[in-house]
C-alpha cells in the first residue's frame, strides 16, 4: 500500500496538472474571439494653447471620447485598460506619444461609453513644435485576462491640428 502522503501527492499533481490543462484552454478560446471595437473622439475645444517659461509648448484640450469597446470582453476577460494618446512628427523625432487620458474597464457593462473631459495629463512638447501641428488622437487598449497573455491593440483618428498662433 502507498502511504497517504504519496496518495495525496498523487492527487495533488493531477488536480493541478487539470487546473494547467484548463487555463490553457480557456487562454487559447480567447483566440476564437474578433472584436470589432468603434471609437469617435473630438476635441471640442483648446482651453490654452502656450509657450511655458522653459520653452515648451503645452496644449489643454476639451474632448468628447465615445466608444463601443464591449466586443474586447468575452468570459475570460478580467479588465480593459484604455487611453488616448496624441501622436504626431517633430524634426528631433519621427513619433512623439503624449498620453492624454485614461481609464480602466472593470466590465463589459461599463464597456461603451461617452465622456465629456479635458486631458488628464499634460499635453507638452519638448521644444515650441506644436504651433500649426497635426497630429493623430489614437486609442489604445489592453485587454487583462483572467487567465494567459495579455493583449493590446489601437484604433488611430486622423485629422486633428494645432492653432499657428498661441492662446
Amino acid at each position: 500500500m502507498h502511504s497517504f502522503g504519496y496518495r495525496l501527492n498523487a492527487l495533488l499533481t493531477f488536480a493541478v496538472t487539470i487546473l494547467a490543462l484548463l487555463c490553457a484552454m480557456a487562454s487559447l478560446s480567447d483566440n476564437l474571439n474578433t472584436p470589432s471595437p468603434s471609437a469617435e473622439i473630438q476635441i471640442m475645444n483648446i482651453n490654452w494653447f502656450q509657450k511655458q517659461p522653459q520653452g515648451d509648448d503645452e496644449v489643454s484640450l476639451t474632448m468628447n471620447i465615445s466608444a463601443d469597446l464591449q466586443s474586447l470582453f468575452t468570459w475570460n476577460t478580467k479588465q480593459v485598460f484604455i487611453f488616448v494618446a496624441a501622436e504626431y512628427e517633430t524634426p528631433k523625432n519621427s513619433l512623439n506619444q503624449v498620453s492624454l487620458w485614461d481609464a480602466i474597464i472593470p466590465a463589459k457593462e461599463h464597456a461603451k461609453f461617452w465622456t465629456h473631459t479635458s486631458n488628464k495629463y499634460r499635453f507638452v512638447d519638448q521644444g515650441n513644435n506644436l504651433r500649426g501641428k497635426e497630429f493623430n488622437l489614437t486609442l489604445h487598449w489592453h485587454v487583462m485576462p483572467k487567465t494567459g497573455k495579455m493583449f493590446a491593440d489601437k484604433i488611430v483618428l486622423t485629422g486633428y491640428s494645432l492653432p499657428e498662433e498661441y492662446r
